[in-house]
């Protein structure tokens, strides 16, 4: 893992975003950085790559999200 501030910054977005949907009882498997601009130098952190889910897996996101 690389010590750029950017990179920092995604890494913690990523742990904050995993933590809060294991809160909901929700697990998206392909949650992680985006490896091509992980890779490259831009002005803004690396994005972050949410993935394939079931459907269930949707729809139990959907609800958490809906909830005020």
């Amino acid at each position: 893992m690389s010590d750029h501030p950017h990179d920092r910054e995604a890494t913690a977005a990523l742990t904050a975003l995993r933590a809060a949907l294991a809160a909901h009882g929700i697990t998206l498997p392909s949650l992680d950085l985006h490896l091509l601009s992980y890779a490259g130098r831009y002005d803004s952190p690396p994005l972050i790559t949410l993935g394939n889910c079931s459907a269930a897996t949707a729809q139990r996101l959907a609800e958490a999200l809906a909830k005020p």
